[in-house]
């Protein structure tokens, strides 16, 4: 369904549990695949390439992306490396605050700007997806990371409406909870937290790390030729409406 043969593929985060998603989905559509991360280890074998570096360190950033182009210009870049850790304003400080939004937003911009001129360049399809988070819509905790995603939510309407004229497309994907190893620390202090949230989204369940990449795998593809500047929320109802509301006044309700 997905043909992306011979397309070159960045992947920030690839060594995590949704980058290894989209490193496996890519490859399988036949594309060539750059995996990043802090390091090397753990990107999927089925990358070609491998680079590590710090998204929060704008000189790694800059020497990675020279390295990235020294082997010819991506055909797609997909920003999927996020972090956080301070859960509430209370745990917001100046030494969270800095590496929290150069790592999920500043670093991420910064990589698209390098390889941006030789995208252009290009031709067929090239695309950049961003994978952000509900958090970028309403609060949900973490307010630096929220803050961050919400500004890559404003970077890639800015790269969809400045770099169309290149053919380069833009869109972001938008998932709520995933149950990957950022959700560790959470289950070791309080191992009944996912029993008290899945009951918060329509379709009763977190979404796993395969649905946001199929979402990314179609944005980047031609199959979305025509669609850039959008957000495609992933996120198994939560932003739809807000059953808890819903359950509460209906219990109210009854006699």
């Amino acid at each position: 369904m997905f043909d992306l043969t011979g397309a070159r593929v960045v992947v920030t985060g690839a060594a995590g549990s949704v980058g290894g998603a989209l490193c496996r989905s890519f490859a399988a559509a036949g594309a060539r695949i750059v995996g990043c991360d802090r390091t090397a280890e753990g990107i999927p074998e089925v990358c070609a390439e491998t680079h590590g570096f710090d998204l929060a360190d704008a000189a790694a950033v800059a020497e990675a992306g020279a390295a990235i182009l020294a082997a010819g210009a991506p055909d797609i870049l997909v920003s999927n490396a996020g972090w956080t850790r301070a859960e509430v304003l209370e745990d917001v400080t100046p030494e969270t605050f800095g590496p929290e939004m150069d790592g999920n937003f500043t670093g991420a911009a910064r990589l698209s700007m390098a390889l941006l001129p030789a995208m252009r360049q290009g031709r067929g399809n090239r695309s950049v997806v961003f994978v952000l988070s509900v958090n970028a819509q309403a609060h949900f905790g973490n307010p630096v990371y929220a803050a961050a995603k919400a500004a890559g939510l404003a970077w890639v309407r800015a790269l969809a409406t400045e770099e169309g004229r290149h053919g380069i497309r833009a869109n972001a994907v938008v998932p709520a909870s995933i149950r990957t190893g950022a959700w560790d620390h959470r289950i070791a202090a309080d191992p009944g937290i996912l029993d008290r949230l899945t009951p918060l989204y329509p379709l009763g369940r977190l979404v796993t790390p395969q649905e946001v990449a199929n979402a990314v795998l179609f944005l980047a593809s031609p199959l979305a030729s025509g669609i850039t500047g959008a957000a495609l929320n992933v996120d198994a109802g939560l932003m739809a409406g807000n059953l808890p509301f819903i359950d509460a006044i209906t219990n109210l309700e009854q006699p």
